[in-house]
């Protein structure tokens, strides 16, 4: 018996050898940014943040001014809400979330920004695990351009962070999320439930309620001509690019009317290529 168990245990060996690692736990001092990578589960440190300053946000100043406050009282360890950040495209509601969190970890508040993209929600609650146990850092949990379709699940996921089970969520994590949607979920979905169920209201409240569970909404509603110009030249003023008034109008206005709309993200691309003509790094 003993030699016919040999080729299973080397089989066992074997697979044992090929079968992924389970990484240590971070101690949260390699960087103040990491993404969530599950199966194996990974804190992935990110040296440089893709983000711009504060300052730099232009056209968004009440919902700069809220988000940096609920940032910070998180940060120094007092009530904060969950915020959803929804509406237009390319407004910058991504870079904001970025943006504070620079602020936050630049006045030297132990801070801690962890993405998790949307597909990734179902391994949320092994995330909260870790960062539970990290109880000198707080955490910025950030999901970016979260929405869910007619069939996703994930949204059970996402009730987690936002309500906790019996163990709750942990109190030095807070999840910042940015949609196109108010809701987040599709209005076909939510209007289609209410008409076919037998009680309607029941049918939707735990799809459309789920938003609700932000504490926080900040909505992003598309900029006028004088605020995408504006956005423009505080892009000059901060890279020190000279150039005559009328003629960065002219050509920001072109370059708006060429891509059929207005945004902050139109006015950093157009920035960038006149940066580009000007022989300075962006």
């Amino acid at each position: 018996m003993t030699g016919s168990s040999e080729p299973l245990e080397r089989i066992a060996a074997a697979l044992e050898r090929l079968a992924p690692k389970p990484r240590p736990e971070p101690r949260f001092t390699e960087a103040s940014a990491y993404v969530w990578h599950p199966d194996p589960d990974w804190l992935e440190p990110v040296d440089t943040v893709n983000r711009v300053d504060l300052v730099q946000l232009i056209g968004i100043d009440r919902a700069k001014d809220t988000l940096l406050a609920n940032t910070l009282q998180f940060a120094r360890g007092y009530g904060a809400n969950n915020a959803l950040l929804w509406g237009a495209r390319g407004m910058g509601k991504s870079s904001l979330v970025k943006a504070v969190h620079a602020e936050a970890v630049g006045q030297g508040l132990p801070l801690v920004l962890v993405e998790i993209a949307r597909e990734d929600l179902g391994s949320v609650g092994r995330l909260l695990a870790i960062l539970g146990r990290a109880q000198d850092r707080r955490f910025l949990l950030f999901s970016d351009d979260l929405s869910f379709s007619h069939d996703d699940t994930q949204y059970k996921s996402l009730k987690a962070v936002l309500d906790g089970g019996i163990s709750g969520r942990p109190a030095n994590v807070i999840l910042y999320a940015t949609s196109n949607r108010r809701h987040l979920m599709p209005r076909d979905m939510i209007d289609n439930e209410r008409s076919t169920a037998i009680h309607p209201g029941e049918a939707v409240e735990e799809k459309v309620s789920l938003s609700d569970r932000f504490g926080l909404w900040l909505g992003f509603h598309p900029c006028s001509q004088d605020e995408y110009l504006a956005m423009v030249r505080g892009y000059c003023d901060a890279y020190d690019l000279k150039i005559a008034p009328e003629e960065l109008r002219a050509e920001a206005v072109e370059w708006q009317a060429t891509r059929g709309g207005r945004s902050g993200r139109v006015a950093w691309q157009f920035f960038t290529d006149l940066a580009g003509r000007h022989g300075i790094a962006v």
